[in-house]
């Protein structure tokens, strides 16, 4: 009998082995938000809680997350990094007096994309909070006997938090010439409210002694108090937090469910999946419920279309944006359409848009490579003649200098005339009033390469936007990045009015005056449309390839603190290579380029197992909202794209054995990495669709038509596999495509 029981006992126990085996872990399950979360010279990744692309972002403000005292939560981000409105806490004490600058201090906490939890490590209480598409749900539970309150007020700018009744309260925060609104509720009353008597920006909502638990739930708006009101009973009209967590998580169950992979280690899928949830922050939809206030025109808009706002292009062109024109299509077109309005509405095309406006920063018309990438990857759902005339206006009548907007300055009629930004030495002062003296500067050879890209995009869209007599000056405006290109010393450098190179001057320690967040090393690779006429200039694709390996080998020239001194976000340094930054991201796919693919399958692994770990130091530089992070997405996926604007894809190392992309129009693109791992890293053979593969590249429209690529790795490379010239992706000045 003892026996028969011991054998149904095991019988069980492999029959709930077998039910488990088969219950799927949700991707979400892999995500884990303090990656990265401390920031390795500038700043931390932030564990932000918010649904894809939604207006709302959540996330405690600490120094980082080795901070262990949140200071408040701000009930939204209202620009990644730059702007925060509102701010929410609850606190505990006896003396009201003490609890304006209360902290809670954090005993433990659990992050995910879709709630935040941290329990109190003074008293017990613990606070979560999940999100909705405009609104938050805060759920506190108070664990003592002291006094507890809600702390409600503005995140430091101008405004006011109004007491509605017992129930509710309401508020409005001007900031960056702009303003928000909130208005929120509570699931019992209260029995008190105070205003802090120093500054007035801040309420106390006492609870009632028999109250523990309590909910606060708030909407968000930049129209009215009214609408973020009618935001709330819209997206959560009933009490139950449950219920809210519950819906968040089934939408980045779903989102993350687009990419699955196999193989690979714990490590791997834990940094991957963290990845694609930071690069589904931006950009968000301001459009509430048939309304948005635009900041391009200071108006409020009747509009049943999306209007999206807050990202960084010089950030976002090369991975972030070329991620969603593959996920989701359809909504990258919604992206361009407001783009498009914002120009209509503000007469410029932004470069930086986020929600108070166009933002200047850095270098480049760079939105012109996004829409020529969107365009020429079929994605044709906007206004591309008056994006054009956009695109066109802030090439030849609006100032290049960076962190600038405004008219022509002489230095851009100079740059007109002669093909190049002049530079000045560094022992001379500015000459000219618009550019920023204190730490920007003129960024002159930055400034001459990014422009050359930036019009060579604008000219492979002048005949589609009817304009064909438009091509022959941007393209020759295409080829100025050869007017900084000193041949003699084989790298870029800076060139005064008189067209003399700029003397004495190191070309590893120089800072903003010539050369934007980066040096010379890394940028003598940024021209991402002419990588045949850069290569002559090298000397040749052979004396190129020997000047990329040394890229990865030549010493830093100083200590790194000296080195960091005059370039922070020239972090994540594999030699003079900069992991941490996004001009050097196309980088190490230039091997397939030269005739060495096997090279960038070296060293992509590399890089990725170095600085993208699953830890909080597990990002080399500034994530910058889903820049850094789509890098990641597509290289361990094992492809990448250099050049937006030529559709194509350059193979590198695919991490995993099994990837799988579920295309929106319901087809798949499958990745067979066959032997994968960690000594496995070399492409033996590959074949597209059955058919033999030799070279390391593909087109945008054999993925989108759903395709299989399947590559056979092992652990010593294959030289000869897509080795000779007519194997290297296309990447010549004359390049067009007429699709």
């Amino acid at each position: 009998m003892i026996l028969k029981k011991a054998s149904l006992f095991a019988l069980f126990i492999l029959v709930c082995t077998q039910l488990s085996a088969q219950v799927k872990k949700s991707n979400v399950d892999y995500v884990d938000p303090t990656i990265g979360g401390v920031g390795l010279i500038l700043e931390p990744a932030r564990p932000t809680v918010q649904l894809p692309n939604s207006m709302l972002r959540v996330y405690p403000m600490k120094k980082d997350q080795l901070d262990d005292q949140i200071r408040t939560f701000p009930l939204n981000v209202a620009s990644h990094r730059i702007a925060w409105t509102f701010s929410f806490l609850p606190v505990s004490g006896s003396n009201t007096q003490q609890l304006w600058d209360k902290r809670f201090t954090v005993l433990n906490e659990k992050l995910t994309p879709y709630n935040y939890f941290a329990t109190n490590e003074d008293d017990g209480t613990t606070v979560e909070v999940s999100p909705t598409q405009r609104c938050g749900y805060f759920q506190v539970v108070f664990k003592d006997n002291q006094k507890h309150y809600l702390r409600l007020g503005l995140y430091g700018n101008d405004g006011e938090v109004i007491i509605n009744d017992k129930r509710s309260f309401s508020g409005t925060e001007s900031f960056q010439g702009m303003k928000a609104y909130f208005y929120g509720e509570t699931d019992a009353d209260l029995s008190s409210t105070y205003r802090n008597p120093a500054q007035r920006k801040q309420v106390l909502g006492e609870l009632n002694s028999k109250t523990k638990t309590i909910g606060f739930k708030y909407g968000i708006s930049f129209v009215s108090i009214e609408q973020a009101k009618e935001n709330l009973y819209k997206e959560i009209p009933a009490w139950g937090f449950t219920k809210v967590k519950a819906n968040a998580y089934a939408v980045w169950d779903k989102k993350l469910s687009q990419i699955q992979v196999e193989g690979g280690t714990q490590a791997q899928k834990r940094v991957f999946y963290t990845s694609f949830y930071r690069s589904l922050e931006r950009m968000v939809d301001i459009n509430e419920y048939g309304k948005y206030y635009s900041s391009f025109d200071h108006q409020v808009h009747q509009s049943t279309e999306p209007f999206f706002v807050d990202n960084w292009m010089w950030d976002q062109y090369i991975a972030l944006e070329p991620l969603h024109m593959i996920l989701n299509p359809a909504m990258e077109t919604q992206k361009l359409r407001s783009y498009v309005e914002m120009y209509k509405q503000g007469g410029n095309m932004p470069s930086f848009a986020v929600i108070f406006g166009d933002w200047p920063a850095m270098t480049g018309n760079f939105t012109a490579a996004w829409m020529n990438d969107a365009w020429h990857k079929g994605i044709r759902g906007f206004d591309l003649k008056t994006a054009y005339q956009g695109l066109k206006k802030n090439s030849l009548d609006a100032t290049l200098l960076p962190w600038r907007n405004g008219p022509p300055t002489k230095l851009d009629t100079f740059y007109n005339k002669n093909g190049y930004f002049p530079s000045i030495p560094l022992t001379e002062k500015e000459t000219e009033k618009q550019v920023d003296v204190v730490w920007e500067r003129r960024q002159a050879v930055s400034v001459t390469l990014a422009t050359s890209f930036s019009d060579w995009s604008i000219a492979q869209l002048a005949e589609a936007s009817g304009n064909p007599q438009d091509r022959t000056l941007f393209m020759k405006r295409a080829g100025n990045y050869k007017n900084v290109f000193r041949q003699d010393k084989g790298i870029l450098w800076p060139k005064n009015d008189k067209g003399e190179w700029i003397e004495p001057y190191n070309p590893k320690l120089s800072g903003r005056e010539y050369f934007t967040e980066n040096n010379a090393y890394t940028y003598s690779w940024d021209v991402k449309h002419d990588l045949t006429g850069l290569f002559n200039l090298m000397g040749g694709t052979k004396k190129a390839e020997a000047k990329l390996d040394q890229l990865f080998r030549e010493d830093l020239g100083a200590a790194k603190h000296q080195f960091w001194y005059t370039q922070p976000d020239a972090s994540g340094n594999v030699g003079q290579f900069v992991m941490g930054n996004e001009p050097s991201f196309h980088i190490p796919y230039l091997y397939n380029y030269m005739g060495a693919p096997w090279k960038t399958q070296k060293r992509i692994r590399m890089l990725l197992s170095t600085w993208y770990t699953d830890n909080l130091f597990g990002l080399p530089g500034d994530e910058d909202g889903g820049g850094m992070t789509a890098f990641v997405v597509f290289s361990m996926m094992g492809f990448f794209p250099v050049t937006p604007g030529v559709p194509v894809y350059n193979i590198g190392s695919p991490v995993f054995t099994h990837i799988t992309i579920a295309l929106p129009n319901g087809k798949l693109f499958t990745i067979n990495a066959k032997n994968s791992s960690a000594e496995n890293k070399y492409i033996q053979s590959a074949t597209l669709n059955g058919k033999p593969l030799n070279k390391p590249w593909f087109n945008h429209t054999d993925m989108v038509n759903g395709a299989t690529l399947t590559v056979v790795m092992g652990s010593t490379p294959n030289k000869a596999w897509g080795a000779t010239p007519q194997d290297a992706p296309p990447s010549a000045m004359d390049y067009r495509n007429d699709n």
